[in-house]
C-alpha cells in the first residue's frame, strides 16, 4: 500500500520521544510519500511563490531540525531491524548553506569568527541535477546528489531528545552515499519502532565543513518500510549503489572510526565465513573510510566495501 502525508503542522516535530503520539500506521513493506521542510522550517513549491513557514506540533522550547513523522510500523519490536528504502529522492527548486556565524571547532581552526556569517543562495535543477549560485558576480554551480540528513526510530531512553546527534537508532547521520536506490537498516529500540525522517539535502561533501550542506526542500521522498527479523544489528547498515557501508558515532572521531571499522570486518565475516583477522586483511585492501560529518557533537565515520570488491 502507498500512503501519502501532507504538509500540515501535525506531521513535524524537532525532537525525539518514545512517547510522541504517531501521525501514521503501516504496514511492514507499505510505501510513504511525503514532502520535507527546509532546515528554516519552509517551503516554496516553485519560484516566485512565497515561503509558507511550519512550526512543531510538539511545541519544543528549541526545535531542531523539522522531521515528519513519526511513524509506526505494525508489529515492530526491539531488536528487530527497520529497512528504510529509498526509492525515490526529488529536491525543491532552492536551497541556503551558511559558513562562519556560530562556534564549533572547525571554524576556529579556519579563523572564522562568529561574526563573519555569509550565506549562499542556491537555484536547484531536479532535471539536470545542478545547483547554481551567486558569489559576487561570478556564478558558480555544483552537481547535485541529494539525500535525507535524517532518518531514524526512536531511541528507547525516556525523555525528550534532541534531533542533533546520530545515534544508534539512526537519526542526523549526514551520509552523503544514502541516495535514491539505497536502503539504511536500523536496529528498533521501541515497539512500532516510530520512524521519523527530514533534513533535506541537495548536495554535501564528506564532513560537512562548514556546518551545512546545500540545505533544502524535498519535492518527494518515496520511501519503502520493510521489518526484518532475519538480521540482527547494534548500529545502523546501509546497502548503496556504490557499496555496503557501515556507521560509527563517538564524541571522538577515533572511536567512531573504531566502531565503522569493527562493523565492517563483522559484515566482511558474515558475508563469507573467515575469522576475524582474514576479514581484517580483506578490509586493509578494499575498505575505504570516509568521515561523514564533524559537527553535529557527536562525529560520524562510515566504512564503504564497493560491490564486487571481494570475490
Amino acid at each position: 500500500m502507498i500512503h501519502n502525508l501532507k504538509l500540515d503542522k501535525q506531521n513535524f516535530h524537532g525532537s525525539f520521544s518514545k512517547d510522541y503520539q504517531s501521525i501514521l500506521t503501516i504496514d511492514s513493506g507499505d510505501s510513504v510519500r511525503l514532502t520535507t521542510l527546509d532546515i528554516q522550517w519552509g517551503y516554496s513549491p516553485s519560484k516566485g511563490k512565497e515561503r509558507t513557514f511550519f512550526t512543531s506540533r510538539e511545541n519544543e522550547e528549541k526545535p531542531g531540525h523539522p522531521i515528519i513523522g513519526p511513524i509506526a510500523i505494525r508489529g515492530a519490536k526491539p531488536g528487530m531491524v527497520l529497512e528504510v528504502k529509498l526509492n525515490d529522492i526529488v529536491p525543491g527548486w532552492y536551497g541556503q548553506n551558511w559558513s562562519g556565524g556560530f562556534k564549533s571547532w572547525q571554524n576556529e581552526k579556519l579563523g572564522l569568527t562568529d561574526t563573519e556569517k555569509i550565506q549562499l543562495d542556491w537555484e536547484l535543477s531536479p532535471t539536470t541535477m545542478v545547483g547554481s549560485s551567486h558569489i559576487g558576480e561570478r556564478q558558480f554551480q555544483v552537481g547535485l546528489q541529494p539525500f535525507m540528513g535524517l532518518m531514524g526510530v526512536a531511541p528507547a531512553e525516556p525523555g525528550i531528545h534532541t534531533t542533533a546527534p546520530p545515534r544508534n537508532c539512526g537519526g542526523n547521520i549526514d551520509c552523503k552515499e544514502l541516495v535514491r536506490g539505497s536502503s539504511l537498516f536500523l536496529p528498533i529500540s521501541v515497539d512500532e519502532a516510530l520512524f521519523s525522517v527530514g533534513d533535506g539535502h541537495a548536495a554535501q561533501g564528506d564532513g560537512e565543513v562548514s556546518g551545512t550542506a546545500i540545505e533544502c526542500p524535498m519535492d518527494l521522498v518515496d520511501i519503502t518500510l520493510n521489518l526484518r527479523d532475519d538480521v540482527k544489528l547494534n548500529t545502523p547498515r546501509a546497502m548503496t549503489p556504490s557499496g555496503w557501508i557501515t556507521f560509527g558515532f563517538h564524541e571522538d572521531l577515533n572511536e567512531a572510526t573504531a566502531v565503522a571499522l569493527d562493523e565492517m570486518i563483522l559484515l566482511i565475516q558474515q558475508f563469507h565465513n573467515i575469522t576475524k583477522k582474514e576479514a581484517t586483511a580483506l578490509a586493509s585492501a578494499t575498505v575505504d573510510l570516509h568521515i561523514t560529518q564533524v559537527v553535529n557533537g557527536v562525529k560520524g565515520v562510515h566504512a564503504i566495501l564497493p560491490h564486487g570488491a571481494i570475490r
